[in-house]
């Protein structure tokens, strides 16, 4: 002990804190270790975590169900990019996503009255309109609107409207790729027709809203599209063919519920290629309406209801006197393969035909079927992979080859089939097996 300094007092040992959850119940800052709403969190938390990954195990398989493909991993080659592109890639190919999606719809629109597709867009209508007076602003492409509410209970695919608002080609690159498809087509030999399907916001406008988010730059490049396409690429212009349709069928050409025009806008397609590929051939066709079949309707199911529309469907007799229609569904991702045999039959194209087709197609193949001696149809994803060999199996013993595109994907310059590999890829293809 030194003198001057006091001695310490005695410590008082210090223990370490005793968990709540270990305190005595009747202890009053007892806490259990899980409470009931803990444990009911936790589970939420492993359900929400594991489901999507338990259906993946056990198949289940993220598929495009919004009129567009599948946002691709990205490359990790692409710097920063890849982090920002890779948000998409994992919400597009999460497992029952479209479940998610049509469920949030079906509460929104059912429950609370919401416009259709406001759950993952804006609302249809006036929003993102500037006054006249200002400049205009320019909307983030996530809110456009999945789904446009329009005039008579009508309802259009918001992809229409914005794909044009946000292009990944100008009209230039598109042009000159098309023509570039078309040269590798017609050195092999061949014949090449590029027919576009109008989107049902370009021929169905009474039933548009006045307003909505996109219009202005939708219809700015609508304008520049069909004026230079027909003029510069040689592509059909169906738009004129398809409104005549309307008036001599007496009927609409699409649907108030779906994005796709019916079997009337199947059969005008069918005409417009027969001619272009043999002109006068159609001359002796009869057309008559024939029974009426369901179909899922598109847009409905985006809004979370699982509902069908009806559709007339016609028989088509090329040579005036036998219907020679078939209805075979099929998405085209196996080529759909038909062959008439016998004798030639007047009206009917005894050449073989091969169409690079997507959905709107479906609606053409009974008529092209019964018109086309020897046809074989093929999803443009299945081409677009760019395997020579493959493309060769499929277009290689062709007389012509038809290239059908829908305006929205044509339009925006997304189409794989537009990029330089992909159409070399063709040109070496066709090249190979010259006609």
């Amino acid at each position: 002990m030194f003198p001057g300094i006091p001695p310490h007092p005695p410590r008082t040992p210090v223990l370490p804190p005793t968990p709540e959850s270990w305190l005595p119940q009747e202890h009053n800052l007892y806490r259990p270790r899980h409470s009931a709403k803990q444990r009911t969190a936790l589970v939420c938390a492993i359900v929400f975590f594991l489901a999507p990954a338990l259906s993946f195990v056990l198949g289940v398989r993220a598929e495009p169900f919004e009129n567009r493909a599948l946002h691709d991993f990205p490359n990790p080659g692409d710097g920063w990019s890849f982090f920002t592109a890779f948000p998409a890639w994992a919400t597009d190919h999460l497992p029952l996503r479209e479940a998610g999606v049509e469920a949030a719809d079906a509460v929104g629109t059912g429950l609370f009255g919401d416009p259709p597709g406001t759950q993952s867009g804006a609302r249809s209508g006036t929003a993102g309109v500037q006054p006249e007076d200002e400049p205009k602003q320019v909307v983030p492409r996530e809110l456009f609107p999945r789904v446009i509410s329009g005039k008579d209970d009508w309802l259009f695919l918001g992809e229409d409207i914005a794909s044009k608002c946000f292009p990944v080609m100008d009209v230039d690159r598109i042009v000159a790729a098309l023509n570039k498809l078309r040269t590798a087509v017609e050195a092999s030999g061949r014949d090449f027709v590029l027919v576009v399907a109008p989107n049902k916001t370009t021929i169905m406008t009474e039933h548009l809203p006045d307003d909505y988010v996109g219009k202005d730059c939708a219809d700015a490049r609508s304008a520049e599209f069909w004026r230079r396409l027909p003029a510069e690429a040689g592509a059909i212009d169906l738009r004129e063919p398809l409104r005549h349709t309307a008036e001599q069928l007496d009927t609409d050409v699409y649907s108030a519920v779906d994005t796709h025009w019916n079997f009337a806008g199947g059969l005008t397609m069918t005409y417009a290629v027969a001619e272009q590929i043999s002109p006068g051939i159609t001359s002796t066709w009869q057309v008559e309406r024939s029974k009426l079949r369901d179909w899922p309707a598109d847009l409905l199911r985006l809004l979370g209801r699982s509902e069908k529309w009806d559709l007339h469907e016609y028989t088509l007799a090329p040579d005036g006197e036998k219907d020679r229609t078939r209805y075979i569904a099929s998405d085209f991702k196996v080529p759909l393969r038909t062959q008439q045999f016998g004798k030639e039959v007047t009206g009917v194209y005894g050449g073989s035909v091969g169409v690079v087709a997507d959905s709107f197609t479906q609606f053409a193949s009974p008529f092209l079927a019964a018109t086309n001696r020897n046809l074989v149809i093929a999803h443009s994803d299945t081409v677009a992979q760019g395997d020579p060999a493959r493309i060769a199996e499929l277009l290689g013993d062709r007389d012509v080859v038809v290239f059908e595109f829908v305006e929205r994907i044509l339009a925006n310059g997304g189409s794989s089939l537009l990029r330089d590999d992909v159409i070399d890829a063709i040109g070496t293809a066709l090249a190979d097996n010259p006609r």
